[in-house]
């Protein structure tokens, strides 16, 4: 699947070399905020923003300041969970704290929400809602990851409330702000909104699973979240608790596929399905 070809791929990486290109000199954090703009990752959030404004109606360009601004929340959100997880490597390369300092790099991701800002700025307010939602619900699923899980507790329950808010609700963000930029209506967001929790959550399950079975990745970090196979072990043996994870992906990337059916076939919507595909199953060895 080759995503680099994609329109909407060349667009979002222009404008982020737009974009750190355009920082003062002067600016003390640039050289932190372009190391970590510049550092690689995939797009998947930027690019179902703008797929999702394509099947909603309308071109690319109208939600490309939108979709920077959901690439550079993402970003420093990594800031971030590095900072917490002491991480060291980040998309193959040093984590922003490691060349930077710790203080460096944590307002490097304050400078990044504050242009993300900025960007929605001339958006209507549902697409600014959209996003200021989705950053607490963030926060609030990094600080359930921090606290982990008390014997006390359902740890699955508590392991999909931590994931839909740490990680699926800025794929939701980024599919329903795409819907409002072109104007949608609200059972058009809410499914959009919907599709893409689904993947975020398909996706994070995923990537916990390549973790667990230690399958090098471009990322290391010296504190580990609790993934859903590790649950399952606690219950069942090894074989059974991968299939049943493996079972859930499949169970939560059909219920997008069947979201976005509700949509009328065109490219974008073709694109959608292929990007689903490649934020789940294709990160599987």
């Amino acid at each position: 699947m080759d995503i680099e070809s994609w329109e909407e791929f060349r667009q979002i990486n222009q404008a982020i070399t737009r974009f750190t290109d355009g920082i003062e000199d002067g600016i003390h954090l640039k050289g932190a905020v372009s190391h970590i703009c510049n550092s690689g990752g995939k797009k998947i959030r930027p690019i179902m923003l703008m797929l999702s404004t394509e099947v909603c109606g309308a071109k690319i360009e109208e939600s490309l300041d939108a979709a920077l601004a959901i690439e550079l929340i993402h970003s420093a959100s990594l800031i971030h969970d590095d900072l917490l997880d002491m991480g060291t490597i980040r998309r193959g390369v040093e984590t922003a704290h490691e060349k930077y300092g710790n203080g460096v790099a944590m307002l490097a991701g304050d400078y990044l929400i504050s242009k993300s800002i900025e960007l929605l700025a001339p958006y209507k307010k549902e697409v600014v809602a959209e996003f200021g939602k989705a950053g607490m619900r963030m926060a609030d699923g990094e600080v359930i990851d921090i606290k982990g899980f008390s014997e006390k507790e359902c740890h699955e329950e508590k392991y999909f409330r931590c994931i839909r808010n740490k990680t699926a609700s800025l794929f939701a963000a980024s599919t329903a702000m795409g819907a409002y930029v072109a104007g949608a209506d609200e059972e058009k967001v809410d499914y959009l909104r919907e599709y893409g929790e689904r993947v975020g959550v398909a996706y994070q399950i995923l990537d916990d699973l390549l973790e667990y079975r230690k399958i090098p990745t471009d990322k290391h970090s010296v504190q580990h979240s609790t993934g859903l196979v590790e649950i399952y072990n606690q219950s069942m043996n090894p074989e059974d608790a991968t299939k049943k994870v493996e079972d859930r992906v499949h169970e939560e990337v059909n219920i997008a596929n069947d979201l976005l059916e509700k949509f009328p076939d065109s490219p974008a919507r073709e694109k959608l399905f292929q990007i689903t595909e490649y934020a789940t199953f294709c990160m599987l060895p």
